[in-house]
């Protein structure tokens, strides 16, 4: 079949009765969860990649999914009945070549999702540039809560499922959908297969500057989701968020806004602390909810809440119902998770890589702490965090720290940025100081690790943030914290 095949085409070729499916690049977050769900229903999964890291590295260990290391033809040798091909898997991959030479019937991994499990449920789907994963867990959990046993996928780990996705009997299935490319043979985002009933959209902004030219590109792939629902379908959108709305106003979806600051459904008397928030909710400025309980501090996951609530009223659930669900959500690892304390010392572990995203976590932080000083390790990382095109936006996200250290721009081997297009540490961290966090741009991982323990001090809140691994920095000193009172 040949790469350049439609979605249609490639899903008419997938074989009544499959067996044994194979995933090129099953290391992926969303692979590893495709690899899950694939094997509780019953078929035989092997997949290939390389390095493998955690959470999906346990995550497959525990599953009966059959992973070869290394990316080579003869992987393909025990003729799998269908393939699936992640997004990171490039053309040239000498397994994907192989692949192309035979006639096995291979799909994308939202096409094998639309295909084996969404098509007859139905989609509750979280789109946009911020709180994806918190907001999808948080519908899985209130549904869950209510009885109506979902089904979820979500690109991180439910704290209250122990896992990246779930398996419900249940007729809604909760996913997160992703703007990003669906593989090497369709350019286009992931959510626009998936076909939701219901989708929210948090934020637009540019993001995956590797594949998105500009604001305009981005907000041209949440256009076309918009213009795929019809007036059968719900749209929920973020009216804090003025290019969400302006990339949804043409959509023949029944359109439903949401906001801390403007929309038909609004939080109001929104309280933090140590415990989390609490917050009432008001629809066209009549009061449906009062002292909502969220375990999860900070305004941005306030306005997750928010967003998950107006569609699930949409969706036909009841205000107290939500209330219910949110009061029991236990919230996703690496998302302002706190991951031990020693000497005084509070270690907080964070995903946050987008100059927006860095704020409100910081700012989440500093209400939910009060006046302990924050201490803020940062590795650029992500596809946008590497480039420049940020620069002037990470100097003012990192405010609400006292310190602040720089790591060096991850290297990427199939991604090796010019340095004419490289994020600058040297000049971000003299930026980020004139605003007032002294910031320090280190030369390594190790070097950050030995500032950190050199300035940290009894009652400060080390937060690590990054979209990786991170060389285990966030334990590494804890570890040494715990050896200092022992």
């Amino acid at each position: 079949m040949p790469a350049s095949s439609s979605s249609a085409e490639r899903l008419a070729r997938v074989p009544a009765t499959v067996k044994h499916v194979h995933l090129i690049g099953v290391g992926g977050t969303a692979m590893a969860a495709l690899a899950g769900m694939l094997t509780e229903s019953g078929f035989r999964v092997t997949g290939s990649d390389n390095q493998l890291y955690e959470p999906t590295a346990s995550l497959l260990k525990s599953s009966r999914v059959e992973v070869i290391t290394g990316f080579r033809p003869a992987n393909l040798d025990t003729n799998p009945d269908l393939v699936v091909v992640g997004n990171v898997i490039p053309r040239s991959n000498e397994e994907a070549v192989a692949l192309l030479a035979t006639a096995i019937p291979y799909l994308s991994m939202p096409e094998a999702l639309w295909h084996f499990f969404l098509r007859h449920k139905r989609v509750l789907m979280v789109a946009g540039t911020h709180g994806k994963t918190t907001t999808t867990s948080m519908i899985a959990r209130i549904l869950e809560i209510a009885g109506r046993d979902p089904s979820m996928m979500v690109g991180g780990l439910a704290k209250d499922f122990g896992s990246n996705y779930r398996m419900g009997a249940g007729g809604d299935f909760v996913i997160e959908g992703d703007e990003y490319d669906t593989a090497f043979f369709d350019k286009g985002p992931k959510f626009l297969h998936y076909h939701p009933f219901g989708a929210i959209v948090t934020a637009v902004e540019f993001d995956h500057a590797d594949i998105y030219r500009d604001l305009d590109h981005v907000k041209s792939s949440f256009r076309a989701l918009a213009d795929q629902m019809d007036s059968s379908r719900v749209l929920v959108v973020c009216a804090d968020s003025p290019h969400a709305l302006d990339s949804t106003k043409d959509t023949r979806a029944k359109r439903i806004t949401y906001g801390l600051s403007s929309g038909e459904y609004r939080a109001t008397n929104i309280r933090s602390g140590e415990g989390g928030a609490h917050f009432d909710i008001e629809r066209e400025s009549q009061r449906i909810a009062r002292n909502v309980p969220l375990p999860i501090g900070g305004k941005m996951n306030v306005a997750n809440a928010l967003g998950a609530f107006a569609l699930l009223m949409a969706s036909g659930l009841e205000p107290v119902e939500i209330a219910k669900g949110l009061a029991a959500f236990g919230g996703v690892v690496r998302r302002q998770e706190v991951i031990g304390e020693a000497a005084g010392i509070t270690v907080i572990d964070d995903f946050a890589h987008h100059p927006t995203a860095i704020g409100a976590t910081l700012d989440a932080i500093a209400d939910r702490f009060g006046t302990r000083r924050i201490i803020a390790a940062f590795e650029p990382r992500s596809n946008s965090a590497r480039r420049n095109v940020f620069q002037s936006g990470f100097a003012g996200a990192f405010d609400r720290a006292a310190r602040v250290y720089l790591g060096p721009v991850y290297f990427k081997e199939n991604d090796p940025i010019p340095l004419s297009d490289r994020l600058d540490t040297k000049v971000l961290a003299s930026e980020i100081t004139k605003r007032g966090p002294i910031t320090e741009a280190c030369t390594s991982n190790e070097e950050i690790l030995e500032h950190l323990l050199r300035d940290a001090k009894k009652g400060d809140i080390a937060i690590f943030m990054s979209n990786g691994p991170f060389d285990r920095l966030k334990d590494r000193f804890l570890e040494v914290l715990k050896l200092r009172i022992n």
